[in-house]
């Protein structure tokens, strides 16, 4: 396997249309890297420019210590998978996986090796001599890994490559493109829109947006601590509150005071208030750690004031029940008890854990605390 990293790299057409910026990043040998956003972020550009599919506008990109931005993609050696399978549709499972290694004049004692081997690793065993339309999305998407699998290639792309299976099988390949890389100790680069396939996945998770990676760190880093509101928002579900207001100081005690409510502030962090009081803020909270009043007796929240809110709408998803409200004007979303009934505009006492609040500054988007 190899190390990839990419040096100050850019990416535009027309010389005005930047998709890329300046993105630094390093993936060490065997991880497990995701490139996660938006659509348009930018996150499969830097996947096809790693792969020699795009040209480089600016930076450098390195295979283990060697600039590849002219290297044709073959010379790479690299193997990627696409959103779509591209599977041959009049070729068996077993010439399917071995025709890339036939094209490379590869000998066929370890074409057989090869194939043999990636089948078993991926289960398909059992299907080598059939074609692709006698395959279900969840086999015909393996036989797609296992054609990269044979290449024993140094980097693993991959581009969304779950994208087309439905949710059970979704979870099914994403746990086993999982046991592949722990299995194969492999370096990979992958690219998604969704969240939680790039927590699940991911050693580390590089959030992009408009072409920039906002923050990149392991998954739990990114939702514990987010580098800004972007970060915040989009890692996440239901996304995390916002809230804007201000600190203001009462006495001894640091308010946090919004629209239509105040919350009195945790005192471990006096020092950061007073350098924050008067100024405008955003105060992000995650609606887990939003609660209503049967959460109280475990929480020790019972000296907390609560937020008055009006019910919009619920969503109910068997142990989870969310509830979307008003506070004022103020949008909040909350996990409530699951056996709560939740109409609309029911009067609802809200309590924030403010023990796992962020603040965020509303001119920069930066996090403070």
């Amino acid at each position: 396997m190899a190390s990839v990293e990419l040096k100050n790299l850019t990416k535009s057409y027309d010389g005005s249309n930047i998709i890329v910026k300046n993105i630094d990043l390093h993936i060490k040998d065997g991880e497990f890297v995701v490139l996660v956003g938006p659509s348009g972020c930018g996150k499969t550009t830097t996947l096809r420019m790693i792969a020699g599919l795009e040209d480089v506008t600016g930076g450098e990109i390195f295979i283990d210590d060697k600039v590849v931005n002219d290297m044709h993609p073959k010379d790479r050696d690299i193997a990627m998978v696409f959103q779509n399978y591209a599977l041959y549709p009049h070729m068996t499972v077993r010439e399917n996986m071995s025709f890339g290694l036939k094209l490379r004049k590869t000998p066929p004692a370890v074409i057989k090796e090869r194939v043999l081997e990636a089948s078993e690793i991926l289960g398909l065993e059992d299907y080598l001599d059939r074609k692709p339309r006698q395959l279900s999305g969840g086999q015909r998407q393996r036989v797609a890994l296992g054609r990269a699998i044979v290449r024993h290639p140094r980097v693993f792309l991959m581009d969304e490559p779950l994208s087309n299976l439905d949710a059970k099988l979704r979870v099914q390949t994403r746990g086993e493109i999982k046991k592949l890389h722990n299995r194969l100790h492999a370096t990979v680069v992958y690219v998604t829109h969704d969240q939680v396939e790039a927590m699940t996945l991911g050693d580390r998770i590089a959030v992009m947006s408009d072409g920039v990676i906002q923050q990149c760190a392991p998954a739990i880093n990114v939702y514990d601590e987010p580098a800004n509101i972007f970060v915040g928002g989009f890692i996440g579900s239901p996304a995390m509150n916002f809230i804007p207001g201000r600190i203001g100081k009462k006495g001894q005690i640091f308010e946090f005071e919004a629209e239509n409510f105040k919350l009195q502030l945790p005192k471990s962090l006096v020092d950061e208030y007073l350098k924050l009081a008067g100024k405008d803020i955003i105060l992000g909270i995650r609606p887990t750690d939003i609660y209503d009043k049967t959460a109280l007796p475990w929480l020790h929240l019972e000296k907390e004031q609560p937020v008055a809110a009006r019910v919009d709408f619920s969503e109910k998803l068997g142990t989870e029940n969310y509830v979307y409200v008003h506070a004022g004007q103020q949008l909040l979303t909350a996990r409530v008890d699951s056996h709560i009934e939740c109409r609309e505009n029911q009067e609802i006492a809200l309590y924030l854990n403010l023990q796992k609040m962020h603040l965020f500054d509303p001119a920069t988007q930066k996090i403070l605390i």
